[in-house]
């Protein structure tokens, strides 16, 4: 298992980023928690295997169809065992 937060920024908010991740995870079976930060960017916590874990990366680096990722910070971080994926307001 492998834990991650990864937070993004460029054109993330305001385009559906958050939901389309959630639905990528709910895909992938990949567990944790999305959420906008005010300075505009988006933070996200992933767990899962290594291969689902790297395949939501990589989809978070390109976004739903009108975001625009400039950049992306990952921080390794000790699985809990979560389940389930949700849109944290």
């Amino acid at each position: 298992m492998r834990r991650v937060n990864v937070i993004v920024g460029g054109n993330v908010q305001g385009v559906g980023y958050r939901f389309t991740a959630a639905q990528e995870a709910e895909c992938l079976g990949v567990s944790g928690w999305v959420r906008n930060l005010h300075d505009g960017r988006v933070e996200a916590e992933i767990e899962g295997e290594e291969e689902q874990v790297d395949a939501l990366l990589a989809w978070m680096a390109r976004g739903p169809q009108f975001a625009e990722v400039t950049s992306s910070r990952l921080s390794e971080r000790t699985p809990k065992g979560t389940k389930g994926f949700r849109v944290v307001r």
